[in-house]
């Protein structure tokens, strides 16, 4: 990530760690945040910044992994129960540190100063700018439906090997408009969030019962589920499938897994805002609890539903991976495209909504401690880190512009599984640590559970790095990159 490690390097004139605010800056921005949202607004938060539009695609590219009903259906459930195990296992540390920055402070809590700093580093560089790149480009893809010189088709400008297109433009525009709303202050952007959330919501059920209503047809069903675990690889080349086992098997379903866990992630966003939330030590875990659980039930039934509307064959093939625009065609006709592409659009809206909101409140709370920019610690007179906005907005809208988003998912998730790892086992390490610590919520299942998602999603993390290596080892790179320029900052700082 040139461009930031420019910005970090250059630290003498722009950043001043560990330097307690200006007078000045005192004056002109509150001291604290407001809280101003409640269980509902918290539930919402995870619900909308969990449903993008990888409900949508991811199904298609993990039936090609597996092959079968059986196998895709276990993924899916596999996935649930190790985000609802994570996310209640966060409730005890949301509890025991109720403010802003979340995953970072329990991070920093657990293992020091470094490793919170890691956190943010991947968080800021690829995590959540990334995430948010890659939702303002679904977006747009999706609205060159309802209006066609949207579309990456539309070059306006090119210059060597870089290419300016529409898609971009409108994805960078979302950005720069969802940011603005947040720079305002939490309750508009708050409003907007829950509304929007509810109606996607309501969208996924109205599509997944239609969809079992009007569009399941039983030869479709019985068909999909003849062998429903019998694993194979579906070749695009020659159209036709190919049975695996063993070391290949092991690769299909960590690739299958890629995209549930990718499509499952940013749950944990509301620890990030846990400053603004009233009752945080009660409702930030059973916010997680509530959004977790209920984002989970919506995708083992969207996937059920894709299976009783769709062969399997088709699954695989949908154009451009679009799997729900193929259930929809098949439930609605034709008009099912522009279905689909209004609640993608309002689904991604949502969710670059929450992302934005809650991915500041992190570098906010990394300034605080003297490990990110100065500035960003300062909040407007709206109370809320407008700073720490802006330049997540500019980050996320450089990297819309890269147009290389076929390789993120793996190398996002592979630092996202890394320090969930982390951040769970820190559970046992804070319980040594800060046993005398006020814990309001204890993680349910302690020490089983969370030591089982711990053995799991290590054991995902180790077959990504095997079978993906030269993405996955990107993203690993890019964290331990930021161990130097944390040497670096501290050295500036002396």
């Amino acid at each position: 990530m040139p461009i930031f490690y420019v910005f970090m390097s250059n630290s003498k004139k722009i950043l001043s760690l560990a330097k307690p605010k200006t007078k000045s800056m005192q004056e002109n921005s509150p001291e604290d945040f407001k809280r101003e949202l409640g269980l509902l607004d918290g539930t919402m938060l995870v619900v909308g910044s969990m449903i993008g539009s990888g409900i949508f695609i991811v199904s298609s590219d993990m039936v090609r992994q597996v092959g079968s009903a059986g196998w895709l259906i276990a993924i899916w459930v596999l996935t649930a129960l190790l985000t609802i195990v994570a996310a209640v296992s966060y409730g005890e540390l949301s509890a025991m540190f109720p403010k802003a920055g979340g995953q970072y402070v329990y991070l920093k809590e657990a293992y020091g100063k470094l490793i919170g700093f890691l956190y943010g580093w991947s968080f800021f560089a690829v995590i959540q700018t990334g995430t948010i790149a890659a939702v303002g480009v679904a977006f747009s893809k999706f609205a060159a439906y309802l209006y066609p010189p949207l579309s990456e088709n539309n070059v306006i400008f090119e210059v060597g090997n870089f290419q300016l297109h529409a898609a971009q433009i409108v994805s960078i525009i979302t950005i720069v408009l969802l940011t603005y709303i947040n720079s305002r202050g939490v309750k508009n952007s708050k409003i907007m969030q829950t509304v929007l959330t509810i109606i996607k919501i309501l969208s996924l059920l109205g599509l997944i019962i239609f969809g079992f209503v009007l569009g399941a047809k039983a030869e479709i069903w019985n068909a999909n589920w003849a062998d429903a675990w019998a694993t194979k690889s579906f070749v695009k080349e020659s159209g036709s499938w190919i049975p695996i086992g063993g070391m290949a098997l092991i690769t299909a379903v960590s690739a299958a897994l890629v995209g549930s866990i990718f499509s499952s992630d940013a749950w944990n966003g509301v620890t990030f805002i846990a400053g603004e939330i009233k009752n945080p030590k009660r409702n930030v875990g059973l916010s997680l609890f509530l959004g977790t659980l209920i984002v989970s039930v919506i995708y083992i039934l969207a996937n059920l539903m894709y299976l009783a509307v769709v062969p399997l064959q088709g699954i695989a093939t949908a154009e451009s991976d679009r799997v729900a625009v193929v259930a929809s065609q098949s439930i609605f006709g034709e008009i099912g495209t522009l279905i689909i592409a209004v609640m993608i659009m309002i689904s991604t809206f949502a969710c670059n909504n929450g992302l934005i909101m809650a991915g500041a409140r992190v570098y906010y709370t990394m300034a605080k401690d003297g490990l990110f920019f100065k500035k960003a610690a300062v909040l407007n007179a709206s109370s809320v880190p407008s700073w720490s906005l802006w330049a997540q907005c500019f980050w996320a809208s450089a990297l819309c512009l890269t147009g290389k988003y076929g390789d993120l998912l793996d190398f996002v998730v592979i630092i996202v599984l890394i320090f969930y790892i982390l951040t769970i086992y820190g559970i046992f390490i804070l319980r040594k640590k800060m046993p005398d610590v006020e814990r309001p919520y204890k993680a349910f299942g302690y020490p089983f559970l969370p030591m089982l998602y711990l053995i799991i999603a290590t054991a995902i993390c180790v077959a990504l790095l095997f079978t993906k290596t030269s993405t996955c080892g990107w993203g690993v790179l890019i964290m331990l990159i930021g161990i130097p320029v944390y040497y670096f900052t501290k050295k500036e700082e002396v």
